[in-house]
C-alpha cells in the first residue's frame, strides 16, 4: 500500500503540472485528480500548494489560463501549456529522468570497498 505521506521533490510539481497540462486545457482539480492517477494515488497534491505553483507557471509563461465551466457547471480557470511551456516539459522531464537514474544507480551500487 502507498506511503500517504510522500513528499513531491521540489521542482518535482512544476513538472508534472506541465505534464498534466499537455493533454489538453485542464482546471486545477483535473490537474490534481491527473497527478494522484498518473501516480496510482501516491501523490496528492494540496490546494495550498497547487494554486501558488500554478500561479507561479502562469508567471513564467509556461502555462495560460482562461475562465470556463467546469463538468459540474461552475466556474474555473482552465489551464494550458503554451510553447514556451512545451519546451520547458522536454528541458524539465530529461533532468529529472537523468537524476532519477543517478539516484536509482546509486540505490543499486554496491558496497565501497573497506
Amino acid at each position: 500500500m502507498p506511503d500517504a505521506n510522500v513528499e513531491v521533490l521540489r521542482g518535482t510539481l512544476d513538472l508534472l503540472i506541465l505534464k498534466a497540462v499537455s493533454w489538453g486545457p485542464t482546471h486545477g482539480y483535473g490537474v490534481a485528480r491527473w497527478i494522484e492517477q498518473a501516480t496510482d494515488d501516491v501523490l496528492r497534491i494540496e490546494e495550498g500548494s497547487l494554486y501558488p505553483a500554478l500561479h507561479r507557471l502562469q508567471s513564467r509563461g509556461w502555462i495560460d489560463a482562461e475562465w470556463g465551466m467546469s463538468e459540474n457547471n461552475r466556474r474555473a480557470r482552465f489551464y494550458s501549456l503554451t510553447a514556451k511551456g512545451r519546451a520547458q516539459l522536454r528541458v524539465e522531464a530529461a533532468t529529472w529522468t537523468r537524476f532519477a537514474y543517478a539516484v536509482f544507480a546509486a540505490l543499486e551500487a554496491p558496497p565501497r570497498p573497506a
